[in-house]
């Protein structure tokens, strides 16, 4: 959830639509609460076995091999008893239980859906292990941690659902991930946010304090999210939280002596003399007498002093100095009233603001095990395909299958490095560029692997029937496709003897592993192209066809018609003429082809 009151809809306008290079060769921080918490939306829970795991091994396959990321997992640890005593609050709220008497939160606290919930965190923790991706334990909640790494610069971006992680100072928040589009990722910064709306991360954290997050459902009661951002606004970033502090005290003298010292308003001053109205004429509506303008034509009026003023129209308001003063004195009164009315709402609130909750926002909330280290190693592919097996009922083939863009992917990575292993899971070596692939706008070399086929010990190969298959097709909605996307079939055959299959790998790290084998593709495919564009340009010398053939267009005007005669007619232009009624011309019209005389005979 994150910050109550559609805090996301605020956001939208200043989120960005990125392509898929944005996380290539990036480290990012990935809430697997969102994932686990995600999939019981996404699809039919009851036709899918064990949906968290299903979803989570191939997201990070795409991770790796779509997007060519590093990613780092972060789950939840321990909730906090203000975290703990909201959960109970929501359970009870979408239960239509009266929320008068919740029972007291202590530390440790959990209700009795994350016992399921914990299961399928640690099943899927099994996993991600298994792939070899790091695993951090966040003390409190995932997103702090996440937002604690890419603060540091650990992480390039984060990937969750929750609105404040920018309140525990992330700088770049990835909120929605559709892998079958051109731009898949949906991303937000912090730096967009501050030059859009003005806000920095105190004014989050007030706007959270005001409108609930998750540590506080309700807020303050009376106040949306549009008053909370008018609040705000109307403070700086170092003094918002302390003047929240103050409003909290509930003395209303000092908030209406703060508004007045916050506020850029106009100063009135108690000793300056009364001020008097100015007299308006009923007729035109500027400064002076209906009498005087009657004779002669104010200065506000554009016409003649001899006509008189204009009369005012419905709706009309003066624009004279002494209106506009008065205006602003009045928009000043009710924005004064406002502000008191607002700061009345805050202090009669109760433990407002809860400390507690600012301080989680402003602390640091690193994994419990104490400090971090980010390593990627390779996956162990013979404890992955038992661990499939025993929980998606999975063949041995189907999940090497699966893994294989993921292992060729770090294989290349290791290559580029100066990795001195040159066989693609011991087995496969790489071959040739078969072409250039475009896929969403993003250009891909198809790259083709040889294995010989002697040894059939692990091979990877299609399974003709998975059980698992057309049960996992049924899925709620399109977004869901997007949720559950799997990598694409893999490209088998045999030819002389030896295996071969094909993956789509990045254009920029298939350059840097295999340079050679580059170059070699862009000569032999420069070489076809000259080729094929000398082919072209030949014209062919025998312009007629044989029987049942038809010609090109061009070709057959050229064989069909006369010269133009010499001379010209009267209106200038030249004469041509098709002769038509000898012998001779009869046999080479029955060679073409049906339309072919169909259009020589007319026209």
């Amino acid at each position: 959830m994150g910050v109550g009151g559609n805090f996301w809809e605020l956001l939208k306008p200043y989120g960005r639509a990125e392509g898929f290079d944005f996380l290539r060769n990036k480290r990012v921080a990935v809430d697997l609460s969102y994932w686990i918490v995600q999939q019981e939306t996404a699809v039919l829970k009851a036709h899918i076995r064990n949906p968290h795991i299903r979803l989570t091994f191939f997201r990070t396959i795409n991770l790796y091999s779509k997007f060519g990321a590093f990613p780092v997992f972060v789950a939840d640890g321990t909730a906090s008893p203000l975290k703990s005593q909201a959960r109970i609050a929501r359970f009870f709220r979408a239960s239509g239980i009266e929320l008068s008497s919740l029972p007291a939160a202590e530390e440790g606290i959990s209700i009795e859906r994350n016992k399921a919930f914990q299961k399928c965190e640690q099943e899927c923790v099994e996993l991600l292990e298994l792939l070899g991706v790091p695993v951090l334990k966040a003390k409190g909640e995932a997103e702090a941690l996440c937002a604690q790494l890419n603060q540091e610069g650990q992480v390039d971006a984060c990937i969750t659902a929750d609105s404040d992680a920018f309140l525990f100072g992330a700088k770049c928040v990835i909120k929605n991930i559709q892998p079958n589009s051109k731009e898949p990722f949906e991303c937000y910064r912090m730096s967009d946010i501050e030059s859009g709306l003005g806000l920095r991360r105190n004014h989050l954290i007030a706007i959270s304090l005001l409108v609930g997050n998750d540590h506080n459902l309700i807020g303050v009661p009376g106040i949306g999210l549009e008053t909370a951002l008018r609040f705000v606004k109307s403070f700086s970033e170092d003094e918002i939280l302390y003047r929240l502090q103050e409003i909290g005290g509930g003395d209303v003298q000092v908030l209406q002596r703060d508004v007045n010292l916050d506020c850029n308003f106009i100063p009135i001053s108690d000793e300056s003399p009364q001020k008097t109205k100015v007299r308006h004429c009923s007729f035109c509506g500027h400064p002076g007498s209906k009498k005087t303008h009657l004779k002669f034509a104010c200065q506000y009026c554009s016409s003649n002093a001899d006509e008189g003023c204009i009369q005012k129209p419905s709706g009309f308001k003066c624009n004279c100095s002494s209106c506009d003063l008065d205006n602003k004195e009045k928009e000043q009164k009710r924005n004064e009233n406002w502000q008191i009315k607002v700061c009345r709402m805050i202090a009669s609130e109760q433990n407002f603001p809860n400390n507690e909750i600012t301080e989680m926002y402003l602390n640091k909330h690193q994994q419990s095990d104490g400090d971090y280290h980010l390593t990627w190693s390779s996956p162990k592919t013979d404890m992955l395909v038992d661990y499939l097996a025993y929980y998606q009922h999975w063949e041995p083939s189907y999940t090497r299958q699966r893994t294989l863009p993921m292992l060729s992917t770090i294989f290349l990575r290791d290559v580029a490095s100066n990795s001195k292993d040159q066989l693609l899971c011991g087995q496969y070596e790489f071959d040739s560029i078969q072409r250039v692939k475009r896929r969403f706008g993003h250009q891909l070399y198809v790259i083709n692997w040889k294995k010989t086929t002697r040894e059939m010990s692990n091979e990877i190969c299609i399974p003709s029937e998975n059980p698992d298959t057309e049960q996992e097709l049924r899925i709620a909605d399109d977004e869901s496709k997007d949720l559950l996307d799997e990598p694409e079939v893999l490209q088998i055959h045999i030819k002389d003897g030896c295996s071969f299959l094909s993956t789509e790998e990045d254009m920029e790290l298939v350059q840097s592993a295999f340079p050679e084998k580059v170059s070699q593709f862009l000569r032999d495919k420069e070489l076809k192209e000259t080729k094929s564009s000398r082919k072209r340009s030949v014209k062919p010398e025998n312009l007629e066809s044989p029987r049942g053939v038809q010609l090109s267009i061009n070709n057959f005007y050229r064989s069909s018609k006369v010269q133009a005669t010499p001379g010209e007619n009267e209106s200038g232009s030249s004469k041509i003429s098709v002769d038509t009624s000898g012998e001779s011309d009869k046999e080479p019209i029955r060679n073409y082809s049906k339309s072919a005389r169909r259009k020589l005979l007319f026209g």
